[in-house]
């Protein structure tokens, strides 16, 4: 029943702010200019899997995985309300594996089944880059949260660094930037969706087998940084 209180709790703040309208903003969007894309544009070719990467894996997914990784724990500590949940004997494992879990769920529906559905808009014919975009979207999209929530906990600015990671790292150099490429979720997540699809467009700078490994290792380090924070937040206050 604590999770489930928890993840009412984080819905809530997650879609109670004017923030949370970006949630729905962003993805909107970005269909939209793919069906208008789809509708104007006579020659297709390539155009499916350079939208889908450029914009929405490298812009798009970041920022909806900001507003929900930050927002999903940042606005409570930010505001205070936290210390009434972390006065509850609740395991701070418990509060962040289940906020983050809320915040994946916001970032499946809003942010890779909206790559996805831009796919098949762009071209019905290859419904596998599609589907190959969604998943990795996905995966990088869990990456993106274990990083965005324990910024949010050690971090008092933790959109606006997010923000600048995700527009100048992930957006910018982890696209065009060859030595940065390595350490990038964006290129992490194309070794995956290369393996997926045949698209020749679709290149990663990264192996799948270490890529797999650095996803695992940021998700699992991010999530595992964000608990032990917030117990010594806990210490803190009670000092």
């Amino acid at each position: 029943m604590v999770p489930r209180t928890i993840a009412r709790l984080t819905l809530a703040t997650l879609f109670g702010h004017r923030r949370g309208l970006l949630l729905y903003v962003l993805p909107g969007v970005f269909v939209a200019l793919s069906v208008l894309l789809a509708l104007t544009v006579d020659d297709k070719t390539g155009l499916q899997p350079a939208l889908l990467q450029q914009l929405g894996l490298a812009v798009i997914l970041p920022l909806v995985a900001l507003v929900a990784g930050t927002g999903a724990i940042a606005s409570e500590i930010d505001d205070g309300s936290i210390v009434y949940l972390l006065s509850k004997p609740i395991k701070r494992s418990t509060i962040v594996l289940t906020k983050a879990f809320v915040a994946i769920g916001v970032v499946l529906l809003l942010g890779a089944l909206p790559i996805l559905l831009a796919g098949v808009v762009l071209d019905s014919g290859d419904v596998r880059t599609a589907v190959a975009f969604g998943i990795g979207s996905l995966v990088a999209g869990i990456a993106y949260v274990a990083i965005f929530t324990a910024l949010s906990v050690f971090s008092g600015n933790a959109v606006t660094v997010g923000l600048i990671y995700s527009l100048l790292w992930e957006s910018v150099m982890g696209q065009y930037v060859d030595g940065a490429k390595v350490l990038s979720v964006q290129q992490w997540s194309l070794a995956l969706i290369s393996k997926l699809t045949d698209a020749p467009q679709v290149e990663s700078a990264v192996k799948l087998p270490i890529a797999t490994i650095l996803l695992v290792v940021v998700t699992v380090g991010g999530l595992t940084l964000a608990v032990a924070k917030l117990r010594s937040l806990v210490l803190s206050t009670a000092e």
